[in-house]
């Protein structure tokens, strides 16, 4: 690690003896540039640069972020730094900004070196041989050291992501390959010859304690085969899709109580797309649960609310500490079930206290084979897209934003939030400057063909005439380029909280967006940008207009 410039950390309140034989107390409070560590200055970086983001504002990461820098700082830093409070990061967060100002100006030129660098770093290192074919990897660098962010109110924001090493990292090649070289000096972990899997190297992560690997691409053709894989399985969920139902309706007036609570969770599963919940990976701390793991003080029940009668009231986190609030009217039986489920427990107790994840997807393997609560989320979510796509409009602009909106139904479905862009408000007001000029423009375009029309019909000349025709098309287009810009401020504002991005790659059939496109006339650049193009390539190539999921 090298030391990146010659700042200071400016650190108020720490006692400094001064003149100890003039000065009665020996003490002296004010601000004081501290020249760190190596590494402390490094970790201190880490913070520095996400000054402005709002993660830093937050009690938890402050408070994680402090506790792992004390650990990497020297015995006699930690002494003289106790309180986060009286760190100021302030010239450590303004080199940052700039530098990235400086990277913002770089010329033409200097930018075209950097990108030829880049290139030649993937020629080298970001291609592999599978089954003799050349194929991209999905990203061959490893992640840098940093601040974990998490998503949600994660409880472990803030800690600190170690330095990767080779001798974190477990390499996997064939047999008869040549071996990739450890950096001098360096030597991996273990060098694996495992046909059996898909990934080329891994290593495990420090924070949560997770495997973390290195992939294909995935536009590589093994990925695009295991994609179309997963959608086909939905798609026959979709012709035994009442069967099941029949048979988890059933299950609620069963006797034996493990099948009433099978019953009731995938009813939960497919209704509300909810996860199964899997077991917490080793080390994992937050409190996030699924289906299986919901507990008693996670569901409220009403017997009527705002007019409906049945209605559960959800309040739990789910996958990456995303919290899923929802209220929902259920069939009567459910609603009476849940009420049995709940008895004589106290809130901290499960709700299905006999099931499990393990359970619940080789109870639903039996009914179809390959049938996991994933493949329910899946077959939700496409269908979603397809029943809401059936909602559309003549016009472009109109047809993205049905498609967005669809998309949009789907991600709430599936609870895929994120927060809003730190650039959300400044992108908005200039948005709205341009709709103000825009709507200028067209006032003055309008009083401009009244007075063509009008001298018109004093004279009916022919260069009058054309005139008008002028005009009037002008109008025309200005009102069609307001339009759009409206319509690109309510997408924004509907979707400023929502990931779109989740479902369009992991859950959404791509065949029914190429359809769409086709039976539309709508470019496929509209929809999916460059590396969903790659990804989606079988789908893109295979698919026409009258496809249906």
């Amino acid at each position: 690690v090298s030391r990146c410039t010659s700042f200071d950390l400016t650190v108020s309140g720490w006692q400094k003896m001064e003149n100890p034989g003039t000065q009665s107390a020996g003490t002296l409070y004010c601000p004081h540039p501290l020249r760190l560590s190596i590494v402390a200055e490094e970790v201190a970086t880490f913070y520095a640069k996400m000054l402005d983001h709002e993660y830093t504002s937050k009690e938890i990461f402050q408070k994680n972020f402090f506790t792992d820098w004390r650990e990497e700082m020297t015995a006699e830093e930690r002494d003289l730094i106790c309180e986060f409070s009286k760190c100021d990061f302030g010239e450590m967060h303004r080199y940052f900004v700039e530098q990235s100002e400086k990277k913002k100006d770089m010329s033409k030129e200097e930018k075209e070196v950097l990108k030829e660098e880049t290139k030649k770093l993937t020629e080298e290192y970001g291609y592999c041989l599978l089954d003799g074919h050349k194929e991209k990897i999905g990203n061959f660098r490893v992640e840098p050291p940093g601040l974990f962010r998490g998503r949600g109110e994660h409880p472990k924001m803030g800690k600190l992501k170690k330095r990767i090493l080779p001798e974190d990292i477990i390499i996997n090649c064939s047999n008869d390959s040549k071996t990739p070289e450890p950096p001098k000096g360096h030597k991996w972990k273990e060098v694996r010859h495992d046909d059996t899997v898909t990934w080329l190297a891994s290593w495990v992560e420090n924070v949560q304690g997770s495997i973390k690997y290195i992939m294909l691409n995935p536009s590589s053709k093994l990925k695009g085969e295991k994609d179309w894989q997963k959608y086909e399985i939905a798609r026959k969920l979709k012709l035994k899709v009442e069967t099941i139902r029949k048979e988890y309706e059933r299950d609620w007036k069963s006797k034996e109580m493990k099948k009433r609570q099978k019953g009731v969770a995938v009813y939960f599963i497919d209704k509300l797309a909810l996860r199964a919940g899997n077991e917490k990976e080793e080390g994992e701390t937050a409190d996030t649960v699924g289906c299986c793991s919901l507990r008693v003080e996670h569901i409220t029940l009403h017997k009527e609310l705002d007019g409906q009668e049945c209605v559960v009231e959800f309040d739990f986190l789910g996958k990456d500490s995303i919290r899923y609030y929802n209220k929902v009217p259920v069939d009567k039986r459910v609603f009476k079930n849940l009420k049995l489920f709940m008895e004589n427990k106290n809130p901290e107790d499960d709700l299905f206290d006999r099931i499990n994840t393990t359970y619940l997807n080789k109870t639903l393997n039996n009914s179809m084979t390959g049938l996991t609560a994933k493949v329910f989320r899946t077959y939700n979510a496409s269908t979603t897209l397809q029943e809401q796509l059936s909602k559309l409009t003549s016009r472009m602009w109109h047809k993205l934003l049905s498609y967005n909106r669809a998309n949009r139904a789907v991600a709430i479905l599936c609870n895929h939030q994120r927060t809003a862009p730190k650039t959300f408000e400044k992108s908005m007001q200039n948005l709205q400057q341009k709709i103000e000029l825009k709507q200028k423009q067209l006032d003055e375009a309008k009083a401009e063909l009244k007075k063509a029309k009008s001298d018109y019909r004093e004279s009916k000349t022919e260069k009058l005439k054309r005139l008008v025709e002028q005009k009037e098309k002008m109008v025309k287009r200005l009102q069609e380029q307001l339009k759009k810009l409206q319509l690109q401020m309510t997408d924004r504002e509907e979707n400023k909280v929502i990931a779109l991005g989740t479902s369009k790659l992991n859950y959404l059939d791509p065949r029914i967006s190429v359809a769409w496109c086709k039976k539309f006339d709508v470019p496929i650049e509209k929809i999916y940008n460059k590396t969903q193009r790659d990804k989606f390539a079988w789908a893109i190539d295979m698919t026409n207009e009258d496809f249906e999921f």
